[in-house]
């Protein structure tokens, strides 16, 4: 997905992929003597992509529910992120995690991704608007349709790094963590046990860290 900022983001400007993983799978590339192509997918096409055979592996952070599990396999979680909200600085309205269940509030997740059933189900009086491309949940908080949108810990970076209005809101608690690991179609045994070497060994020798840490996700690295 070229828009997950710290993980896979594409940058408007120079049109490069930059992120935690495009540096692994480089890494992982070079340790397979193969050469990487990148296949842009997104979280609503990632089962057809990879079902479909349009990709071998699907390296965007990917978060491990149970109907996904259902369809693909997953390697051993490397990320795991609670979920955070992202509201205007000067709204009055949201301020606190307290505001975003309340009566007439709206809030903004993005098709296919961890927050879309998991708001469906948490939230009791506060309305869910479930956003498709081209519309982005961004651009429904600007527009007054939505009061917040929810995220994860790598994207909360991207609205602090590259925006001045955005407040980001954490739970005072964990709400809802999600492992994330690498995501391949059934039946790719081999390429699976592989990757999943690949990721004990880099929490191992240390190369998940220093990743995370040039892209500012360390705090939600899995070390184990």
């Amino acid at each position: 997905w070229p828009d997950y900022y710290s993980i896979t983001f594409r940058s408007p400007k120079t049109r490069q992929l930059t992120g935690i993983d495009i540096d692994l799978s480089k890494d992982l590339g070079r340790e397979l003597g193969v050469t990487v192509r990148y296949v842009d997918s997104s979280f609503a096409q990632l089962q057809d992509n990879l079902l479909k055979d349009v990709c071998d592996i699907a390296m965007h952070a990917v978060g491990i529910t149970p109907q996904r599990a259902a369809r693909l396999a997953f390697t051993a979680p490397y990320l795991r992120s609670d979920i955070y909200a992202i509201a205007p600085r000067n709204s009055r309205a949201v301020q606190t995690w307290a505001d975003l269940d309340q009566p007439g509030r709206v809030l903004a997740v993005q098709a296919g991704t961890v927050m879309e059933p998991v708001m469906q189900q948490a939230l009791r009086q506060a309305k869910v608007l479930v956003v498709r491309p081209p519309a982005t949940r961004e651009q429904e908080v600007a527009a007054g349709r939505a009061d917040a949108f929810m995220t994860d810990y790598p994207y909360s970076r991207r609205m602090v790094d590259l925006t001045d209005w955005a407040r980001v809101i954490a739970p005072p608690s964990v709400f809802h963590q999600t492992d994330y690991a690498y995501a391949l179609a059934p039946g790719d045994d081999s390429l699976l046990r592989r990757v999943n070497a690949y990721i004990r060994a880099i929490k191992k020798d240390g190369r998940l860290l220093i990743a995370a840490r040039k892209h500012q996700l360390d705090p939600i690295v899995v070390k184990d």
